[in-house]
């Protein structure tokens, strides 16, 4: 038996989606005509999932937000001793969006072929990454579903929590530079122009940086969509080269060595890192393998190709925080808290720390460098509207001494 998303038609016309399990499409039609819709189409969830991530469309999508929802409505009911299938069944049921009503259905269609829990899941690798579908592995294996569920709910909801931290913390900076840009943008197409209109009518020579004001205001306004085209393409050249991994490579080594964006990207890597490693270890996921799905999570292609490095060096005997320390780009709070974990015997709970104490200094971080380029932003317009008004009052300053 496998689910099967379908669109309907009723008597008066109107439009029915939903999910429907059964054993073909055909069965599945027919189950519809009983109830006295039309079927126009049914596709298996499966096989719909590919053509749904070519689409522009967030309704395609299942969001952080909506995977840590049901991943804790998954364990509360698996902790209360229902049996896994009809679980899955009141999740699906519970949520109002019929993207993650059909994902569910799916997983439950093979659950009930069946499959463990973690191979329903991996028919779908872009909803649940591959951190998610080993947990739940290993969590069947021990016999421990039920916790292992409830700590990917906190390991999701965290990650959303931390993610929702710096997209929030970008909010003002870039909205204070578009502010910015739009201001001095209408200053030279609209004003300027209206005002220097009067120091053209006369013959004499006008200073250096009123000419250079209008210059740049009749380029603006003669050539805006040139400058358009320019910024465009020129991003689109940067995102083409970025595909390279060595361009890659040196773009986030740069990164790493900017003052206040090095620590930013590190911070947030190491966090991520450290957190995902301490799940999988807690969920019984072996060493080696839970190095090299903790290293899939790091987005810095230096700080990756140093997870991996450290991985052969585990494999060969060496302990997890010297390994780590040899690429010295991971904080040294944090190889020191995995040496200590290794030495206790506690690596779960120090890697736990290891990462709430990145989080609260990235927290501190990415709230330091907000408040400071706020004001240099406000500087920065601040500056550029001086040399506006400068230019603009020179020629002035000339007829009065010509006057007087």
């Amino acid at each position: 038996m496998a689910a099967y998303e379908y669109t309907a038609l009723d008597t008066t016309g109107r439009e029915h989606r939903g999910v429907l399990d059964g054993d073909s499409a055909r069965q599945v039609r027919q189950l519809l005509r009983d109830q006295a819709l039309l079927p126009v189409t049914v596709n298996e969830v499966s096989a719909s999932e590919p053509v749904r991530m070519f689409r522009f469309s967030f309704a395609s999508r299942v969001s952080t937000t909506d995977l840590a929802l049901l991943t804790r409505q998954l364990s509360t009911l698996v902790r209360s001793g229902i049996p896994l299938e009809e679980a899955l069944l009141a999740v699906s049921q519970q949520s109002e969006k019929a993207r993650v009503q059909s994902v569910v259905a799916g997983v439950r269609a093979r659950v009930l072929e069946g499959r463990t829990l973690a191979e329903g899941l991996g028919a779908f690798p872009k909803v649940f990454p591959e951190i998610y579908r080993a947990t739940v592995s290993a969590g069947e294996q021990s016999g421990h579903l039920d916790a292992v569920l409830e700590r990917m709910a906190d390991y999701t909801e965290n990650r959303q929590v931390l993610q929702q931290k710096i997209r929030n913390a970008m909010i003002y900076p870039v909205l204070l530079t578009v502010i910015c840009l739009g201001i001095v943008g209408v200053l030279l197409a609209y004003v300027v122009p209206e005002v220097v209109r009067v120091f053209e009518a006369g013959d004499r020579e006008l200073p250096v940086l009123t000419r250079i004001l209008i210059g740049a205001s009749d380029f603006l306004r003669a050539w805006w969509w040139l400058l358009i085209a320019v910024v465009a393409a020129a991003i689109w050249a940067f995102r083409r080269w970025l595909r390279a991994p060595a361009s890659r490579r040196k773009f986030d080594l740069l990164k790493l060595r900017m003052p206040i964006v090095g620590r930013i990207t590190r911070g947030n890597n190491a966090a991520r890192f450290a957190r995902t490693f301490s799940i999988l270890t807690a969920s019984a996921v072996p060493v080696l393998e839970a190095l090299r799905i903790a290293g899939e999570v790091v987005t810095n292609s230096p700080m990756r190709q140093a997870v991996q490095d450290a991985a052969v060096r585990v494999r060969e005997g060496a302990p997890i925080a010297r390994s780590l320390a040899a690429s010295k780009l991971f904080p040294p709070m944090l190889v020191h808290l995995i040496a200590s974990g290794e030495t206790s015997g506690q690596l779960e709970s120090m890697l736990q720390r290891a990462a709430d104490n990145q989080e609260r200094e990235l927290d501190g971080v990415v709230n330091t460098a907000v408040g400071i380029l706020g004001p240099v932003m406000i500087l920065v317009m601040g500056i550029f509207v001086f040399m506006i008004v400068i230019a603009l009052l020179l020629p002035i300053f000339q007829l009065n001494q010509l006057v007087s």
